[in-house]
């Protein structure tokens, strides 16, 4: 094999590392318009033949060949060989990659939570990225940056219609160096521009905040590195401030993330049970289950999902709906049931692959389906902004039947709901804007939700 790549390959006969079954897919599309247009062609080769691994290596090198001898324009090789690997891993489902080494490091940094950047939290809405909230101390916060503002040019260039991820990257780098952002404020008639050194944001999970009734409130954005100590140490503070007879669980717009952080904050939740099973190919992998002695076992829990509560936080929502530990308000939640796996692979390249399905502990199949909410509350979909759950992505898993057979739990069967509020066009309330008794919020979920928490603390 490796002489044959040397063949393929006269001009670089470094050594290459083989991966096993690779499916490269190959399209070609001629046009001729006035001037003509000429294809050459190549034999078929018999599809016995081509299905073997070792002929779907040697085509990648053929490929490889032709692109470096005949293309109109030189093209390094490395571009290539990464935009294969690329494809190949895209080929299995929307949640696994390959991420080159830089990639790679930013991946690493996001999951502890620290990042050079300009310390805002943003969201995409139809075209524009709207600021959710500058992060407190942060540059953006320092110079004025507001929650409601709207991105429109980072560094002089247009982003509106550009992707989340391509503007993000845009405002990330390293420490010291600085970016201009340009944003339209209601009230403003020409767009500000924020002239902004980056810096090394450390982002917290956790927020929390003592409401009326010895309520406590707490939001978690995501599961990064940390977020169960955060909470830990949260709950020292909120201890002081509140009896913390209920609590309320803001899990609404949290992407999840590392699943380690998100059963250790479910097991503070109960006191026995399962919290989640793993399988990957039919059998179950892997088990979590409770511990006695959790720090949140006492008081009565709601928690409040929407559309955007996905993964982890599904995870963890699923294990205290089925131990009957927390009664649920929103809207049906994104249905990621899938775990990511990361590998470092080669000079510090990284792959995130999708290993295992996972299901809450009376067997709901999370994938593709979602939480059910007890308590209903319109979503927030918009003609500017609908909601795409992961059922709706291009090449998404679907769920898996378990091991002997028997089917998984397709839809979950919530009891009837509670109440059913309205959005209204209402605000999503979260962190330090949840008002001390939110019962007069315009927010239909969180005031729900804490209104639950008070019938239930009466009996």
């Amino acid at each position: 094999m490796i002489a044959l790549f040397h063949r393929l390959f006269p001009r670089n006969p470094h050594r290459f590392r083989v991966f096993r079954r690779p499916l490269v897919a190959l399209g070609l599309i001629a046009a001729g318009y006035g001037m003509g247009a000429t294809l050459h062609s190549s034999p078929v080769l018999a599809s016995a033949e081509s299905s073997s691994p070792s002929y779907l290596l040697g085509e990648l090198g053929r490929v490889l060949f032709s692109i470096e001898n005949d293309y109109v324009d030189p093209v390094e090789r490395s571009r290539l060989l990464t935009g294969a690997i690329k494809g190949m891993v895209a080929e299995l489902d929307p949640h696994s990659g390959y991420m080159p080494k830089e990639e790679y490091v930013q991946f690493l940094s996001d999951a502890e939570g620290r990042f050079g950047g300009v310390g805002i939290e943003v969201d995409g809405r139809g075209d524009v990225l709207v600021v959710i909230a500058p992060i407190e101390g942060g540059p953006a916060a320092r110079a004025g940056v507001k929650s409601g503002d709207k991105i429109i040019l980072v560094d002089g260039k247009d982003v509106r219609g550009a992707s989340l991820e391509t503007v993000v990257k845009k405002m990330r780098g390293a420490p010291g160096t600085r970016v201009k952002l340009s944003v339209k404020r209601d009230g403003e008639s020409a767009p500000l521009t924020f002239d902004l050194a980056r810096e090394i944001i450390h982002v917290e999970s956790i927020v929390v905040r003592a409401l009326a009734n010895d309520i406590a409130y707490i939001r978690i954005k995501q599961f990064q590195e940390g977020t169960h100590a955060e909470l830990m140490k949260a709950l020292v503070k909120l201890r002081r401030e509140s009896k913390m007879n209920g609590v309320l669980l803001d899990l609404r717009a949290n992407p999840g993330g590392l699943v380690d952080e998100a059963t250790a904050i479910a097991d503070e939740f109960l006191d026995a049970g399962g919290i989640f099973s793993m399988r990957r190919r039919g059998a179950i992998v892997e088990e979590a289950l409770a511990h006695r002695g959790g720090a949140l076992v006492a008081p009565r829990v709601v928690v409040l999902v929407n559309e955007w509560s996905a993964s982890s936080s599904e995870l963890l929502v699923g294990a205290l709906q089925d131990n009957r530990r927390a009664t649920v308000v929103g809207a049906n939640t994104f249905g990621k049931g899938s775990v990511q796996t990361i590998m470092e692979i080669g000079a510090g390249s990284g792959l995130k692959l999708t290993t295992a399905r996972y299901f809450t502990p009376s067997g709901h199949a999370i994938q593709g389906d979602g939480i059910h909410p007890e308590v209903l509350v319109a979503g927030a979909a918009s003609e500017d902004v609908p909601i795409v759950r992961e059922r709706d992505l291009e090449g998404a898993l679907t769920p898996e039947a378990r091991a002997g057979g028997s089917p998984v739990v397709a839809g979950h069967v919530a009891p009837p709901p509670v109440a059913e509020a309205g959005a209204g066009g209402a605000k999503i309330l979260v962190g330090a804007e949840v008002p001390k008794d939110p019962s007069k919020a315009n927010d239909p979920a969180l005031r729900a939700g804490y209104e639950l928490l008070l019938r239930q603390l009466s009996k």
